[in-house]
């Protein structure tokens, strides 16, 4: 428990020391997940960084249930242009405290003990935005990009597989001075079956989720967002339907925009309800896009 506590301590402290000296920084609007469709400003970048904890998380192929915290939940995004962003998202380490462990599990185990740690799989991914929100119509983009391997499926949390996806996305502004933003995406996920040779699980990937400003410095944000398995009878390991809905608030100060939300599962595979916090840093102008 102790090693645990430093190494959670020591992630933390990394955590806030890139932020402090971060001026590469852009990513999605925490704490929700489902893509906006507005860009950042070119020449622009976002950090952020978040801390998640969920309760009674399943991780079917390895056939482990415990509760997941999730340390350094970081987000890249970079400007390119008026309409192009890139993005990097992540996690740093995830730590599982063990409640249940099936005896034969699909992917065999590489650990002992009621605890696991293991580096996060990373995304990388283009938001291009095509049409701009007239008054009557919404703004429309599309988003793509890939996960990579990073994990280890022996530790029990990762699968350690290649991934691609691809989102249509829609956003409506609402109200005074746009005070209530809208936005939703729809799209496909091809995901690896990391226990079944040349198989892949094409998934329907969905989301809806709106922010509120109530005031200059506070913003209420929920949405549902997850995907759904396009398979017959039961996912391969690994692929299942997943689904969340999320219910937070942003809070600006000191030129940065913290975050904290909770989160409840909807589906047989989601995680029972957790929390989430985080805190995000908008650089100003430092570099000119190409013409």
């Amino acid at each position: 428990m102790r090693s645990r506590l430093q190494t959670i301590t020591r992630l933390c402290a990394a955590a806030v020391f890139a932020l402090a000296v971060s001026v590469v920084a852009r990513a999605q609007q925490r704490p929700l997940i489902t893509e906006d469709v507005d860009i950042i400003p070119p020449g622009t970048v976002r950090l952020q960084v978040g801390i998640d904890f969920a309760q009674d998380a399943k991780f079917p192929a390895s056939g482990l249930t415990g509760d997941l915290t999730r340390v350094g939940v970081v987000g890249v995004n970079v400007g390119l242009s008026p309409n192009v962003e890139f993005q990097v998202e992540g996690v740093l380490q995830n730590f599982l405290s063990v409640r249940s462990a099936a005896a034969s599990p699909p992917i065999p185990r590489a650990f002992t003990g009621n605890s696991t740690n293991d580096f996060g799989d990373f995304r990388l991914s283009t938001k291009i935005k095509l049409r701009a929100e007239t008054r009557h119509a919404p703004a429309l983009g599309f988003k793509f990009g890939m996960d990579l391997p990073n994990s280890n499926q022996g530790r029990g949390i990762g699968v350690n597989q290649t991934n691609a996806f691809g989102l249509i996305l829609v956003g409506k502004k609402f109200g005074d001075d746009a005070r209530l933003n809208t936005f939703g995406n729809i799209g496909l996920g091809i995901l690896t079956a990391p226990t079944l040779l040349f198989t892949q699980n094409d998934v329907l990937l969905y989301g809806v989720g709106g922010i509120y400003r109530i005031n200059q410095r506070l913003n209420l944000a929920g949405e549902v967002n997850g995907r759904q398995s396009t398979r017959r009878g039961r996912a391969p390991f690994g692929t299942e339907s997943q689904s969340e809905a999320r219910l937070g608030l942003q809070v600006k100060a000191s030129g940065l925009r913290f975050d904290f939300a909770g989160t409840k599962g909807l589906t047989t595979f989601s995680p029972r309800s957790g929390v989430t916090f985080g805190v995000t840093y908008d650089s100003p102008s430092i570099f000119a896009p190409a013409k």
